[in-house]
């Protein structure tokens, strides 16, 4: 599991400083979270190949989140594109591309296919054989999603020296990987746990932001490998946090410790701020497990 940020500071792009947008690889996909303004130089600065995106998720219609987009889907269409591309968000989002794309009489050469949210409980928006995803709601001025994706149970490994001590034929090898009791040469059923081991653990990522404070997400992003939760105050400032329905750095890191995660990434940064290391002390005065986002910067996990 690979995640790039391409920026990560909240309302406005500055001359260093890229709003919210990040690459997500997991499993072989590769899942764009946000656009904000700017995105498609950040992907191309950070050499990630466009045609590999299929799946676009955009938590909420304010500018610094998906301002990027309509710019990325002409693009996209300037390359010949032919592949689908999904476009998961509030609802809305159609209706704002749509409008763009009509009036500039620039129509797509590949399909656009609209997965508009207005559920305020969790659900499921994605899923095939080796990937889910999953809303979480969130509190902010407008309707907002966060992302949970997770991988899901890959195959188990053979126990080769058990393996050929219980006869199995060669044949059913692929049975047992996929987790399925067999039968041997001598017609005995072969539970799966005497021969087989786990894979790999599967990786998890919640991605939440914009958002204030919202303790009832806990259950849903529980145990996750890696929380992204955004931190756009520092103390001092927390009494902005209701009003803008933003989180401050030990907020964030509050979640992560109810949550019981991995590691808590921060990031959402007002730009009223030079010092970013002030973010992870106060996070770590909560939670141990703190890393900066910074625009560029990848985690691999």
């Amino acid at each position: 599991m690979k995640l790039t940020i391409l920026g990560c500071y909240s309302a406005t792009p500055r001359t260093l400083n890229n709003t919210t947008s990040q690459v997500l690889e997991i499993n072989n996909h590769m899942f764009l979270i946000d656009c904000g303004e700017g995105t498609q130089v950040q992907l191309r600065k950070h050499k990630i190949k466009f045609n590999r995106i299929k799946h676009i998720f955009i938590s909420h219609l304010h500018g610094d989140h998906f301002f990027g987009l309509i710019g990325l889907i002409s693009t996209f269409r300037l390359l010949t594109r032919e592949a689908d591309l999904h476009i998961y968000g509030p609802k809305g989002i159609k209706e704002v591309t749509i409008m763009q794309l009509k009036l500039a009489d620039s129509w797509t050469n590949y399909n656009l296919i609209f997965h508009e949210l207005t559920s305020d409980s969790s659900e499921l928006v994605f899923e095939d054989e080796k990937v889910e995803v999953f809303t979480i709601p969130l509190n902010h001025r407008v309707y907002t999603n966060g992302f949970l994706f997770k991988e899901k149970e890959g195959d188990r490994k053979l126990n080769i020296g058990a393996v050929e001590d219980a006869n199995i034929n060669v044949a059913y090898y692929r049975k047992l990987t996929q987790g399925f009791d067999v039968v041997n040469e001598a017609g005995k059923t072969i539970k799966n746990e005497s021969v087989t081991k786990a894979g790999l653990k599967p990786k998890s990522y919640a991605f939440c932001s914009d958002t204030m404070y919202k303790e009832d997400i806990v259950p849903i992003i529980k145990n996750v490998d890696v929380l992204y939760h955004e931190s756009t105050f520092l103390e001092k400032h927390a009494h902005l946090g209701p009003k803008t329905k933003h989180s401050t750095a030990k907020e964030a890191a509050t979640i992560a410790k109810l949550a019981d995660v991995g590691t808590l990434l921060l990031g959402h940064y007002s730009t009223r701020y030079d010092n970013l290391n002030a973010f992870k002390d106060e996070a770590q005065e909560v939670f141990d497990h703190v890393e900066l986002c910074e625009d560029g910067k990848t985690f691999d996990f």
